[in-house]
Parts: structure tokens; sequence; C-alpha cells
């Protein structure tokens, strides 16, 4: 900037005289305008231009993000789909071993009934099961029976169910008839080949039962011969299998 300060104005005036250097004044100044408006209207464009690309910049990552959130709604959608066919087929694949367990149960009890050939010959207590009630308590028990003989004839008899347990930390059975209403006539069957017996039972207060003694007894007449069977049952057991 030291060649601005060897300008000496008025050599400059005195030679061009005060039009001409008012003129040569006006001209620069004209000259130095029309350069900054210029070099403005570039930077302006730059900015402008620089702008643009940044919002379209903006605008293609906004774009990718949603895509991006698109693909991930899809993903947890598909996701989720699968977790409930994969629920449904689990509990498809339960409920078909469940039948195909209770079909086998079935079939297994009517081949001790109509095969007794191929089983323990004689009466057998096939199944015992309690099942809870509303009541505090009470609870209703049921007890099948089946005949396995080759030559079948009505099997006359009667049951007798024991509850074994405790009462205050001493060793207590009871009988069924003296927990419930029950008769010696309801425990009482005669069948050819099977028989339900059920009804409701009341624990005492206090009771707590370890396990229950069924006992199937055919009573001795001109075409059969006495027999007894004894089956004992954990008391636990039976719940789990209700």
């Amino acid at each position: 900037m030291n060649w601005l300060a060897k300008i000496d104005l008025n050599i400059i005036v005195t030679k061009l005289g005060p039009l001409r250097s008012a003129i040569l004044l006006i001209a620069l100044i004209a000259a130095c305008l029309f350069c900054g408006y210029r070099v403005g209207n570039f930077y302006h464009g730059y900015q402008n231009n620089l702008l643009a690309l940044q919002k379209q910049r903006l605008q293609k990552l906004h774009q990718q993000q949603q895509d991006q959130q698109r693909h991930i709604h899809i993903l947890e959608t598909e996701l989720e789909v699968e977790r409930m066919a994969n629920q449904r087929a689990q509990s498809t694949l339960k409920g078909v071993e469940k039948d195909y367990y209770q079909t086998k149960k079935e079939l297994a009890f009517y081949e001790k009934v109509m095969a007794p050939e191929k089983q323990a010959d004689g009466l057998v207590i096939d199944d015992f099961n309690i099942f809870k009630t509303e009541s505090l308590n009470h609870y209703r028990f049921q007890t099948v029976l089946v005949q396995q003989v080759l030559k079948k004839q009505y099997a006359k008899g009667y049951i007798d169910i024991k509850l074994v347990g405790s009462l205050k930390g001493r060793p207590v059975t009871y009988d069924v008839g003296d927990v419930s209403e029950v008769s010696k006539k309801d425990l009482s069957f005669s069948f050819r080949y099977f028989q339900i017996i059920d009804g409701e039972l009341t624990l005492p207060k206090d009771f707590k039962p370890e396990k229950v003694v069924v006992a199937g007894v055919l009573t001795q007449n001109s075409w059969q011969k006495y027999q007894r069977i004894d089956k004992h049952y954990p008391w636990s057991d039976l719940f789990t299998k209700s």
C-alpha cells in the first residue's frame, strides 16, 4: 500500500485540470462500484449454489433416514409376524401332542377293555383323579375300573378309598365316607367292561393329605372269586395329572 502514499493528487489535478480530475475520480468510483457489484453478485451466486447443494444433500439424507426407518419398521413387522407364527406353531404342536397323548391313552384304555389277553387278568383300577373346586378344601374324585378277562361276566363289588396324612402333627387316616356324603352303594360297582365311580369330599380343617389309597374289591359269588387290589396315589401327583 506504499505506492498509494506516493501519489500526489495536487499534481494530478494540476496536469488534468479540475474537470478531468473530477471525471477521472467519478470513473474510478464507478469502476470500484461496478467491480464490487460483480464480485458481490458472484459471491451471492456462489452462496446460493452452495446453499442449494446443502439443501439437496439434507433432503437426500432425510430421504435416506426415512427409507431406513421404513426398512426397520418392515423388519420389525416381519419379526413380529415370525414370532407370532412361531408361537402359533408351538401352540399347534402342543395341541397335536396333547391330542396324540389323549388318543394313545384312550386306545390303551380300550385295549385293556377289549383285548385283555395283552394285559394282566382280572379287575384293574385304571385311573384315579382328584379335582379342585371353588370351595375351600372341597374336591371331586373319580375312579375308573376295568375288567380284564377273556370271558367277561359282570364284575360286582365295591371300592374303598382312604386318605392318609397328618393332622396337627399326628398321622391320621380318613375313610372317604368320613369326609363325604357318598354311601357304600355309591361306591359299589357292577359292570362287564368298565365303570366310572365319582363323588365329592371335603377335607377336615388342618388336615394335610399325603396320599390316597384306593382298593377295588370283588366280592365272592357263584361266578367270581374274591379279589382285592390296592393302589397308592401320592396327593401331589394327583394334581399334576389333573
